[in-house]
């Protein structure tokens, strides 16, 4: 019964992770400047693979492996957003300007 609890729980994570990994993919697709696709992809890459981490972690269990998992999610959790920041505020001070709506009429 517990087997069944924790497999549900790890496909849970997993398409969690999944959901974000394409939700980021559609941002990065459908967004229309630099800004908000770094936005969309920042964040929805780190949150799908924290996510996707975390269920296989589950899936191992409590080992060497899972700490190696652990290890891995809080590096990505600290990098990404830091690497997108840095791309971000490179591409502005190189004057890229951000995307502005033109109002008809």
């Amino acid at each position: 019964m517990m087997d069944c609890i924790m497999d549900g729980v790890t496909v849970l994570f997993l398409a969690g992770g999944l959901f974000f990994f394409i939700t980021a993919t559609i941002g990065l697709l459908r967004f229309p400047d630099l800004y908000t696709r770094l936005h969309a992809t920042g964040k929805g890459d780190t949150l799908g693979a924290s996510l996707i981490l975390l269920g296989l972690g589950l899936y191992s269990g409590i080992s060497t492996t899972t700490a190696k998992l652990l290890i891995m999610m809080i590096f990505i959790m600290l990098t990404s957003p830091v690497a997108t920041h840095t791309i971000s505020r490179a591409v502005y001070n190189k004057g890229v300007k951000p995307w502005v709506r033109e109002v008809d009429g």
